[in-house]
């Protein structure tokens, strides 16, 4: 084997050695355990700014070059956000010594000469369903993605067994990014990594954030905080609480008692004085 073959296979077999051999990327501690993971379902709950996007780019980049035939989805809130997530990938390719060659290339869409495709869609429910046999799905900023879009992408992976990637900043309690991260249970790996823990951005410059925004959003959007939404009238956790799985309804459900409250006639109950 040759060494430029030997150097394929290694790349292909390791995305954080393609990321720093062919892209000229060097990822953080979690950025190459993300690229690593062989997981089915991934949680990125990752402050701001702190290489999400990137990431996961070249996770797709690296998919679609050594995985032949793979259709790779990057869904986001808007086309604006589609179109720049798409656009990261497209720029690491293009800084490459030894591009892949594309058959097809344009805003928002590639294909590959061996049959790969990555696509970018804005969260329309409608774009979404001509799709299926995804290897891989990555939804940036999931907390802003429609539940609706959600449930309809999931079965996209049935017959694959494709990887699902969830990343994003928080947005209140509540969506499928939240219970997914909250209750989702253990089927998904979990990375969360707030602002204080990227070397790229400075403890000054978070104070000035934290003045500037107030302590709710700050925790938000830098330290991966799930706050309470501004028109709730009830807190999450007061909610959550107040419910009791112990308690016993008043009238069971195959009750005399409960059809006649459901279908408004309750003048028999009355005259047998169940009511």
């Amino acid at each position: 084997m040759s060494i430029e073959a030997a150097q394929v296979l290694a790349q292909g077999l390791d995305p954080v050695r393609f990321a720093r051999e062919s892209l000229g990327f060097d990822p953080d501690p979690w950025q190459a355990g993300v690229l690593r993971s062989s997981r089915k379902r991934l949680l990125l709950n990752c402050s701001r700014q702190t290489g999400k996007s990137t990431i996961t780019s070249i996770k797709a980049l690296h998919r679609a070059i050594y995985f032949p035939e793979s259709l790779i989805l990057l869904i986001s809130p808007s086309l604006r956000q589609s179109s720049e997530l798409f656009r990261k990938v497209t720029d690491f390719i293009e800084g490459m010594e030894k591009s892949p060659r594309r058959v097809e290339d344009n805003r928002l869409s590639c294909t590959f000469a061996n049959g790969s495709r990555i696509v970018s869609l804005p969260s329309k429910e409608g774009t979404i369903r001509g799709y299926s046999g995804a290897s891989l799905i990555i939804e940036d900023e999931a907390s802003r993605v429609p539940d609706e879009l959600y449930r309809s992408i999931r079965p996209m992976l049935a017959v694959s067994g494709g990887q699902l990637i969830l990343m994003s900043t928080p947005a209140g309690k509540r969506g499928h990014f939240f219970d997914e991260f909250n209750d989702g249970g253990s089927v998904w790996e979990r990375t969360m990594i707030p602002a204080t823990q990227c070397p790229r951005i400075t403890p000054a410059f978070l104070e000035e954030e934290r003045r500037a925004l107030g302590d709710r959003w700050f925790r938000q959007e830098y330290l991966c905080s799930f706050e309470e939404t501004n028109d709730q009238v009830f807190s999450y956790d007061y909610v959550m609480g107040a419910l009791d799985d112990t308690v016993q309804p008043l009238f069971p459900s195959d009750s005399r008692a409960s059809s006649h409250i459901i279908t408004g006639d309750i003048a028999p109950l009355i005259r047998s004085g169940s009511a």
